[in-house]
């Protein structure tokens, strides 16, 4: 499962992406060298992975062939540093995942695996469109489910400290998934992350939430279509999603709105003039947030809980909103409606640090320093704006950046 990742902690000085920067400053190091070193410190490391595998059940018959011929790969770690939903305006990030492309191959592939999908839908109560905008974000429904050998991908990652423990316990967790045969080595690809198979199920999510959608007594996700369905749709479900309300959707704001409404039942949100912008009526039961992912002058939505359920499976409000979307669009929904604020420049990365900064100095945010406009800073934004007698869209921009460097 793809999850967000946070900058860069350590780079091993043994990879020869680190030794490279010695050699250039003078180190000593000709570059055969600072290759053999490197080969050398990852044996090392694959050597001490032993014991913690061979106690989780891992033969050493098994250990060997899933590293046989298994060297770091510095292309991963030039990777961490571009994922496109954390460093692309939203819109920019939503509309670039409903191609005519991908929307037509969407629709075709729904119309193949119907029954696959009805059948999901009943069983985990999970929409089909949600199923098939994961699906459809994740590998273009199944189109590219990644070519790197997986268990490399992993080591490079937990050899040079990425994130700490987190891609140690993901390789060792491949390793258990080898030896129960559940996939062989030559066929267990995936992303740069280590991400797997047709929705790109991280190997502890994997153990955990695979399930063997057609019967044949495999979880195979890698080329059965309604395996891959079937453990999406339960990945969601064991996450807390909830049959019968939908994720959300578009609606316009009445002239004259009171942006302090935040969270509220739905007929309450009908009272004060709120209307889907399909035309449909508001769901009888249940409560949403109202999410202003452009601001005040950008399209408006009320999620619900099963909003944030998608995020479980990546953090980021852009791949949330481009699953909920593209799903809704490739069973006929519309395209969003709304103007997106696209004449106002998106905060570089080191305006947003400076922004979560100076929210945290006036004890609004307690989050990571990371650029990264999530959630957290989304609620201390608005409180600051709440603060300051502005509209509270949670929004932030430099007119925002500019109020804070006036605040005390």
């Amino acid at each position: 499962m793809r999850q967000p990742l946070s900058v860069v902690r350590r780079l091993s000085g043994a990879l020869l992406l680190g030794l490279s920067l010695a050699v250039g400053a003078g180190g000593g190091v000709s570059p055969v060298q600072a290759q053999e070193t490197s080969q050398a410190g990852f044996q090392r490391f694959v050597q001490g992975l032993w014991p913690a595998a061979r106690a989780r059940g891992v033969s050493r018959a098994t250990f060997e062939e899933a590293f046989q011929g298994v060297e770091p790969d510095a292309k991963i770690i030039a990777l961490t540093k571009k994922q496109s939903e954390f460093v692309r305006p939203i819109w920019e990030y939503v509309n670039g995942a409903i191609s005519a492309q991908r929307l037509k191959r969407g629709q075709d592939m729904a119309a193949e695996w119907s029954k696959t999908l009805a059948a999901v839908e009943r069983t985990y109560g999970v929409p089909r469109s949600v199923v098939l905008g994961v699906w459809g974000m994740e590998t273009n429904f199944g189109s590219f489910t990644g070519s790197i050998y997986t268990v490399r991908a992993l080591a490079t990652l937990a050899y040079t400290g990425y994130r700490g423990e987190f891609f140690r316990e993901e390789l060792l967790t491949a390793l258990e998934i080898l030896e129960g045969e559940h996939i062989d080595r030559s066929k267990m690809l995936g992303s740069w992350a280590g991400a797997m198979g047709q929705t790109q199920f991280m190997p502890s999510s994997f153990m955990k939430y695979a399930v063997d959608g057609n019967r044949d007594g495999i979880r195979d996700i890698w080329s059965s279509v309604p395996d891959a369905l079937a453990s999406t749709a339960n990945y969601l479900r064991q996450h807390g999603w909830e049959p019968g309300l939908p994720w959300g959707f578009e609606v316009a704001l009445p002239r004259g709105f009171d942006y302090r409404h935040l969270r509220q039942d739905f007929a309450r949100w009908q009272a004060v003039g709120v209307r889907r912008v399909d035309g449909r009526g508001m769901p009888r039961s249940g409560e949403a947030t109202l999410f202003l992912p452009g601001g005040a002058s950008g399209p408006a939505f009320l999620v619900t809980r099963n909003y944030d359920v998608i995020k479980a499976y990546n953090s980021s409000d852009a791949y949330a909103m481009g699953v909920a979307h593209l799903g809704d669009r490739v069973l006929g929904g519309l395209p969003i409606q709304g103007a997106w604020p696209k004449d106002q420049p998106m905060l570089s990365k080191d305006h947003s640090q400076e922004l979560q900064e100076r929210l945290a100095r006036l004890g609004l945010y307690e989050g990571d320093m990371d650029g990264k406009l999530g959630s957290k800073t989304r609620e201390a934004v608005r409180n600051f704006q709440l603060r300051r007698g502005l509209i509270p869209d949670g929004y932030a921009d430099y007119a925002v950046l500019r109020e804070l460097r006036t605040a005390r």
